[in-house]
């Protein structure tokens, strides 16, 4: 079959046939797979056919089928049967789609995270060979786009990627993750790791041309190598906690993730004890942006901590050090105290924020947590109205209406409460019918790619539509780019946080900012 179709000033045609559809010049390829009924299951070999053409259409007849192609790897699909312009429309809209992915390194399966194409590439490879993720933010990338306009920073970004693949090896895995920032997988490690991570940072640091006009971009960038058994989640939130670091201030621009066993070991145990003892922990802030007003209005405190040999550790790190130690309480204690008594301190702009803090199932499950944290709030000198207790969802309460209970008492004084990391832990849904809470915070690896994947929009406009309904507000994590934003704006989210304001900061760095926010 061939349909034409019309795109601005030109026509183009589209070729339907038994390898798939081919839309005009530029070589966007769509998989057509016919599952009407389920008589016609998308095979393994047409999933991996459609990795090579960057889209899989499913023609289906119910929404059962539907959900049950996109498990299979479909990223599209049309219900019902098909017409010369139906089939035309969904053909055109998954090949915008294909094209818009083009040139970005992308190498994962249909319908796949980029956790699941690096856990691909780890398992075909020697459990023995050294491997590493390497996670990359282009930075200045905003001025780009504010500057010359969206299609010059899309343009730049391609060039980003071609760079990145001329830079490494032909086995290496390079998938853009969100916005401007790209998730590298390689089989290398030691010196040669080093020379590839500085070939990365130089080939980004070379001047850009757009037309006749120079553009400038640079780097952040985290770097893990994995450790024995390592899974692929781990070795990318180790890489992106490193990116953190890197992007925290004016050092370096990569940073090296410890590795686990040195943060499991018995001497990070002791020097944790010590360092929680001689107050040497320390805080960032990453602000948090309403999105009506596009004003900062809080602020995250994420704990940071200089450790003399392994550099700096994060809060990954850190806390899955005290838990093994044992130390888990004394640390939150000490990150929520500390949090809490900076924010009090803060004058002139910054004296409005809130200030949210993490509480962990540990914390919730002492009997006096609820007199121990009006304590803190009360050493702090902080108004209780400014602060919000996070519960991180990825910790497991095993009595829910204890849990309500408790986090009710602090409501009652005043203190706001949230579920943080919404998506990612053990019981999303019964926490937000158990729990009285004020906030929910969607975790990044459900907005990941809502610009891009349908799929991706439907479950974040659901977890809306829920908070909506409870009456809660929405902080969106993760958000890097200003399409990301608009998206969620008009989806009804409240807030956002991430790189496209910034990330974790000093007090210094924060000031500045929303200083440059209130102009």
């Amino acid at each position: 079959m061939e349909v034409a179709l019309a795109s601005g000033s030109e026509s183009l045609s589209v070729l339907v046939g038994a390898a798939g559809a081919r839309i005009g010049r530029d070589w966007a390829e769509v998989l057509l797979v016919d599952a009407r009924g389920g008589q016609r299951p998308i095979t393994e070999a047409e999933a991996g056919a459609a990795h090579a053409r960057q889209a899989l259409l499913a023609i289906v007849s119910n929404p059962v089928d539907a959900v049950a192609a996109y498990d299979a790897g479909a990223t599209h699909v049309s219900m019902g049967e098909p017409t010369a312009e139906s089939l035309a429309l969904a053909i055109r809209f998954a090949g915008r789609y294909a094209r818009h992915l083009r040139g970005t390194g992308r190498m994962r399966r249909a319908g796949e995270l980029v956790e699941g194409a690096v856990a691909r590439f780890i398992a075909a490879g020697d459990p023995a060979e050294p491997a590493l993720v390497a996670v990359v933010a282009i930075t200045r990338f905003d001025a780009v786009n504010a500057a010359f306009g969206r299609e010059a920073g899309d343009q730049l970004l391609r060039e980003a990627a071609a760079r990145l693949i001329a830079a490494l090896p032909p086995s290496a895995v390079i998938e853009r993750d969100q916005g401007a920032r790209f998730v590298i997988a390689l089989r290398e490690g030691g010196e040669q790791a080093r020379v590839r991570v500085a070939a990365i940072e130089g080939a980004l640091g070379r001047r850009f041309m757009l037309g006749q006009e120079e553009a400038w971009l640079g780097a952040r960038i985290g770097v893990a190598h994995r450790e024995s058994g390592e899974p692929a989640r781990s070795l990318i939130a180790r890489a992106s906690e490193a990116l953190t670091m890197a992007a925290a201030g004016d050092g370096p621009n990569v940073r090296f993730a410890p590795s686990l066993h040195a943060a499991a070991g018995l001497d990070l145990a002791a020097d944790l004890h010590r360092a929680i003892d001689r107050r040497e922990i320390d805080i960032l802030f990453q602000p948090q942006v309403a999105l009506d007003s596009d004003r900062i209005v809080g602020v995250e405190a994420l704990a940071r901590w200089e450790h003399p040999q392994h550099g700096v550790l994060g809060a990954h790190t850190l806390f899955s050090a005290a838990e093994r130690a044992g130390l888990g309480l004394a640390l939150s204690e000490h990150i929520q105290l500390l949090a809490m008594t900076r924010a009090a301190a803060w004058e002139g702009p910054l004296a409005t924020l809130r200030v949210a803090v993490n509480v962990t199932a540990a914390d919730l499950a002492r009997s006096d947590f609820v007199n121990h944290f009006l304590a803190l709030v009360a050493r702090a000198g902080i108004a209780p109205g400014r602060v919000t207790a996070e519960v991180t969802e990825s910790g497991f309460v095993t009595d829910l209406p204890m849990a309500a209970a408790r986090l009710e008492k602090l409501r009652a004084q005043g203190i706001r409460t949230a579920i943080d990391d919404f998506g990612t832990g053990y019981s999303s849904l019964a926490y937000l019918k158990a729990l009285p809470l004020d906030y929910l915070k969607i975790d990044r690896s459900l907005t990941q790619d809502i610009t891009g994947a349908p799929r991706a929009r439907v479950v974040v406009r659901g977890i809306l539509a829920i908070a909506a309904g409870l009456g809660l507000q929405t902080i969106a994590e993760g958000v890097e780019d200003r399409a990301e934003r608009d998206l969620l704006a008009a989806e009804g989210c409240s807030l956002y946080q991430g790189f496209l304001c910034a990330g974790p900061l000093d007090e210094r760095a924060l000031a500045k900012l929303v200083e440059d926010y209130r102009e």
